[in-house]
């Protein structure tokens, strides 16, 4: 991060023009709404023309972006799982919406990349919740009763979960070999008989070349708050909806800080990267299989962009344990973590166990 002058703390509040209460941004009419006197209003900030700005990479690692794209925001730091997450100047204490901890906010301040960009929540709290306990109604061996309290229990929350975007243009040459199948007949002696065979082999020949490919929104998840395979899950992402950042779709949710770095994002985007080249490889060698020496990539032009996607999220403390469930807010995709009932594990184990001796039973005795 930069070592400027410090940036102002953003505070956005959106007070109805009616009554002074808070508005919310409404997924459903894509507006915002006073929950106090049902007022209703367009969001205010304009479209950004031209789409959404990409930054430069080595620029922002060498501390040389304007100051205007930094900002400072107040922040709840959760003492078990580490989730920093936004919260308004009248909020003095709550649970981590990731593990259901109880937390004592403070004063403290998260000093990042502004988001470039969002995709607004489309599902609205109530659908959110039919989906989760939809999803936990499949779920064989659950809790009953999981199910229940999740139905009955407290909101979900919605989230705006932060996720880096990197383009870069590559040029890679490598050296490898191709390999092409063919067959040769033998003779084999089986059971005192001769008998001819069909036996693979493979020639191998050098290759050598040159693949390009320009990569476009590689994703990378900027939280360590959840497990990373449930949100890996929740994909895909409809990136091509992006709106340019707009705090007014902020109203009435929250949005967690990123505790995964630039530096550490553009990593696991190379990974991503490396495989994808890899593949290019391959295919551009051809024949039936190949064999990759070295592969030696230039990478130029490289720019990233920090977004908010939306999460509907619930944490539940169920009988001294904690179960996460995360919902992508656009699609209504269910994750989270798979609870067993070890009643309804012990049942259907002597159910099955009866009905294999009954089953024994009538054929011993119609043998």
């Amino acid at each position: 991060m930069q070592d400027t002058a410090a940036a102002p703390v953003q505070e956005h509040r959106f007070p109805c023009d009616n009554c002074g209460a808070d508005f919310r941004f409404d997924p459903a009419a894509g507006l915002l709404k006073c929950d106090h006197c049902g007022n209703e209003a367009e969001l205010g900030s304009p479209r950004a023309r031209g789409g959404i700005k990409e930054l430069d990479f080595k620029a922002a690692l060498n501390a040389r972006l304007p100051e205007a794209e930094i900002e400072e925001t107040r922040v709840s730091s959760c003492p078990n799982c580490g989730a920093q997450v936004e919260f308004d100047p009248d909020t003095h204490a709550a649970e981590c919406p990731f593990c259901a901890t109880p937390v004592v906010t403070d004063t403290g301040t998260h000093r990042h990349f502004k988001p470039k960009g969002l995709l607004p929540f489309a599902l609205n709290e109530e659908t959110a919740r039919d989906a989760m306990t939809n999803w936990l109604g499949r779920l064989w061996f659950a809790p009953g009763g999981l199910q229940e309290y999740a139905r009955k229990g407290r909101r979900l929350e919605g989230i705006y979960t932060p996720y880096w975007t990197f383009d870069a243009d590559t040029k890679s040459k490598y050296r490898g070999q191709r390999g092409t199948v063919y067959y040769e007949t033998r003779t084999v002696m089986r059971d005192g008989k001769s008998k001819q065979v069909r036996v693979q082999k493979i020639r191998w020949t050098n290759a050598r070349g040159k693949v390009a490919r320009f990569f476009d929104d590689v994703l990378v998840l900027a939280s360590k708050s959840l497990p990373k395979r449930y949100t890996d899950a929740l994909q895909p992402w409809d990136l091509a909806a992006l709106e340019p950042y707009s705090p007014e779709y902020l109203s009435g949710f929250r949005a967690e800080a990123y505790t995964v770095e630039l530096d550490e994002g553009y990593q696991e985007a190379r990974v991503h990267m490396d495989r994808v080249i890899e593949r290019d490889v391959r295919f551009d060698i051809g024949g039936d299989r190949q064999r990759i020496s070295d592969i030696d990539t230039v990478i130029s032009d490289v720019t990233f962009k920090h977004i908010l996607l939306p999460v509907w999220m619930a944490a539940y403390k169920y009988r001294g344990e904690t179960y996460r469930f995360v919902v992508n807010g656009r699609t209504g995709k269910v994750q989270g973590e798979r609870p067993w009932s070890a009643w309804k594990i012990a049942f259907a184990v002597v159910l099955g166990l009866i009905v294999a001796g009954a089953v024994g039973y009538f054929i011993a005795q119609n043998q």
